[in-house]
């Protein structure tokens, strides 16, 4: 028995073929078309082509924007508009008459910790997923909490800074703490090269002055934004996923940095966020997709 795993990213879907237990099968990917109708035929396409080979049990998907779990419609805003509105429970369950689950992607990473990984005895924990913002989710007592508007773990959205000569201009920790963050800083000094991410730590390891001050003022934005998460919901452990957490150094780094900051404030900051990498990195939201739709449909 096999379950389908769909995980909605902005440039393409990733398709997967697993078990109960998480062993993942096959995989591969859907580029994102242009169109609603395009973007349902693709994924159509897939499902019946899967069914052909595997005993399928359900169809678990990961979704960007406010997911709401029990209607299937993706609220909220995303890289790609057109999945916004449509019910993808109940269209995909009226084709195919198998159960469906839906879930916000960063959610669905948080699951995979909680249910396969191998923290899952923690009961309280936060998820913070880096890249082109920093998403996340709150798991409470072995559930995602999602809030009463379906934005429960958008740390994102804390500000960190304000400026009062520029108009009381605030920023976020998305603005300041996100990988893209980094990569916008560095390429206003470099503004001829190709950078990413991944090329700004190696330059920085090389010895470039510019990359390393960028990458110091990217951990102190993103600590101090951890930091905030630990005092405010207090978990037991907080595990950062994105491409990003795939590098020793970042993870390292970032450690220190908290670290630093709290050895340099009043001693009635007693409490040391405990910093995870994620367990699954680039398979989190296939298994917790899986995971969502398993304890949906237990």
């Amino acid at each position: 028995m096999y379950y389908i795993c769909l995980d909605i990213g902005g440039t393409s879907v990733k398709t997967a073929i697993t078990d109960k237990n998480g062993n993942i099968y096959e995989q591969s990917s859907i580029n994102i078309p242009k169109t609603l109708y395009e973007f349902t035929k693709s994924i159509f396409e897939y499902i019946k082509n899967a069914k052909v080979r595997y005993s399928i049990m359900g169809i678990a998907v990961s979704a960007p924007g406010s997911v709401d779990c029990k209607t299937g419609i993706i609220g909220g805003v995303s890289a790609i508009p057109y999945i916004h509105g449509p019910n993808w429970k109940k269209n995909l369950n009226t084709e195919f008459s198998l159960p469906v689950s839906i879930e916000n992607d960063a959610n669905c990473a948080a699951f995979s910790e909680v249910y396969f990984g191998k923290y899952n005895f923690i009961k309280d924990m936060a998820f913070l997923v880096c890249g082109s913002g920093v998403g996340g989710a709150i798991v409470k007592d072995g559930r995602i909490h999602h809030g009463k508007h379906l934005h429960g773990g958008e740390f994102g959205f804390m500000f960190l800074d304000i400026s009062y000569s520029e108009k009381d201009r605030f920023r976020n920790l998305s603005e300041l703490g996100s990988t893209q963050a980094l990569v916008r800083k560095v390429k206003k000094i470099y503004p001829d090269k190709d950078m990413n991410g991944k090329m700004i730590f190696e330059a920085a390891e090389n010895g470039d002055k510019n990359c390393l001050k960028a990458i110091d003022e990217f951990y102190s934005a993103l600590a101090a934004g951890i930091i905030n998460v630990q005092y405010i919901y207090d978990p037991e452990m907080i595990f950062i996923g994105g491409a990003i957490s795939c590098n020793n150094t970042f993870i390292n780094g970032l450690n220190k940095k908290t670290n630093e900051i709290l050895d340099n404030l009043e001693n009635f900051y007693k409490i040391r966020p405990v910093i995870k990498p994620a367990t699954y990195r680039k398979d989190a939201n296939i298994l917790g997709a899986l995971a969502h739709h398993l304890q949906e449909y237990s």
